[in-house]
């Protein structure tokens, strides 16, 4: 029956081709736009975790409360004997301190007078050890622009597109004024070592990199960091692990009553990003909804254009005692063989954009030059085992639910009549 009813399908083109092309387009852009809120997401959360939070973050109570301002007057103590602990309470996570810091940055003249200045905001993490992960978190190999990588104390990179306002180069002076941990003010001297550009405009407007030595001297942060952060190795946020984690630190290291004890939150309540990650989720579900609901009302009409154009044949049928349920079921079969070619080649086409963005991206950064989200400017798509399924869902679907309403005329018809119908 199947091999019958897919040679007559294939044979009558008038019967095919029209719902085949119309689950083919519906199921392409399924296939794509579920391919790029997968990379949307994807991008946000990897952004906000190498340049903000980490997959989870260790502070102080009384800084959590004002993580937005990072003040450093209520940074944690003592970090290397609590990094030394959660290192042998979560061996599996790679852990790293980082202070942020913010100021005015101070270029002189060639007689040591202030030439300009501007509002910086730095953060400091650990630059001089090569197997530091932050290089590669901050992919500062592939970011730098002008000059290098800092080698030695007191050197700094800073965004090349405030080093363009500022019209410094690397091997200029800079000082930093700021204040120390205790609310003392600080001045400290810096060689520029290069500039670079994180694609993030929220950094590139004002930002610059240097070694965590540097800023625990500078600012009497001996032993001190405003937070540490923590990664999955396979740098993958992963909620239900990261959930357990928090739960587990915060029963044996955090104290109700003392506010300077430390506190671990995940990525989603830290970043601000719950909300945008059930947004996804919900949007990736109504993109399906609408499109079936799309195809179903084309596929409908679809049917009911063919049913007129096969009514003589469905009164032959009828006529020679064929059920009319049989009939029913014989245009559900192929209404699922048009929606399986359909969403195949419709998978097939959709996944050919969503590779290329995966690889190759699509640069909006001029519609975040003044976004203060941790997100990238070039926008990727993300291939999963998902969305080379998901296109079937609409596909399907969209097909048995127009030929089954389409079908339902067949009940309609009234042996009494068929052979006068016959005759006309």
């Amino acid at each position: 029956m199947l091999k019958f009813l897919f040679k007559g399908l294939m044979r009558d083109r008038s019967r095919s081709l029209f719902p085949i092309l119309t689950v083919f387009i519906g199921v392409a852009l399924t296939v794509f736009l579920y391919a790029y809120l997968n990379g949307f997401i994807s991008d946000m959360v990897k952004s906000t975790a190498h340049y903000n939070t980490g997959h989870v973050r260790i502070m102080t109570q009384a800084y959590s409360q004002e993580s937005s301002q990072n003040p450093n007057d209520l940074a944690l103590i003592g970090i290397d004997t609590l990094m030394q602990n959660i290192d042998k309470t979560y061996p599996d996570m790679i852990w790293t301190p980082r202070i942020i810091f913010g100021g005015l940055i101070d270029i002189p003249d060639k007689n040591g007078e202030t030439r300009i200045q501007g509002p910086v905001t730095g953060t400091a993490i650990n630059l001089f050890s090569k197997s530091s992960p932050e290089r590669k978190y901050f992919n500062i190999k592939e970011s730098i622009v002008r000059g290098s990588i800092p080698q030695r104390p007191g050197e700094i990179l800073i965004a090349e597109d405030f080093a363009m306002r500022l019209k410094v180069a690397p091997g200029d002076t800079a000082t930093l004024l700021s204040s120390t941990m205790y609310g003392s003010m600080a001045m400290t001297n810096f060689v520029i070592a290069g500039t670079v550009r994180f694609g993030i405009a929220a950094m590139d407007r004002g930002a610059i990199l240097t070694d965590i030595s540097d800023i625990q001297t500078g600012l009497d942060m001996q032993d001190a960091a405003g937070e540490i952060l923590g990664f999955f190795p396979d740098d993958t946020f992963h909620e239900e692990k990261a959930n357990e984690m928090v739960s587990s630190f915060n029963k044996k290291y955090t104290i109700k009553d003392d506010q300077f004890s430390p506190v671990m939150g995940a990525l989603p309540e830290e970043s601000g990003l719950k909300d945008y990650m059930s947004l996804v989720s919900v949007a990736s579900f109504l993109i399906v909804g609408i499109f079936v609901l799309a195809m179903a009302i084309v596929l409908w009409n679809a049917g009911l254009m063919g049913s007129l154009r096969r009514y003589g044949e469905m009164g032959v049928r009828l006529a020679v005692g064929e059920p009319k349920g049989h009939i029913y079921k014989t245009l559900i079969l192929e209404s699922i063989m048009i929606g399986i070619i359909g969403s195949f080649f419709g998978t097939l086409f959709g996944l050919i954009p969503a590779y290329y963005m995966q690889a190759y991206g699509l640069d909006l950064s001029f519609l975040f030059e003044n976004s203060s989200m941790m997100i990238s400017g070039v926008l990727h798509a993300q291939v999963n085992a998902a969305t080379y399924f998901i296109g079937f869902v609409p596909g399907i679907l969209a097909t048995v639910f127009g030929s089954a309403i389409a079908g339902i005329g067949i009940y309609k018809r009234e042996t009494a009549q068929l052979f006068k119908e016959l005759e006309v």
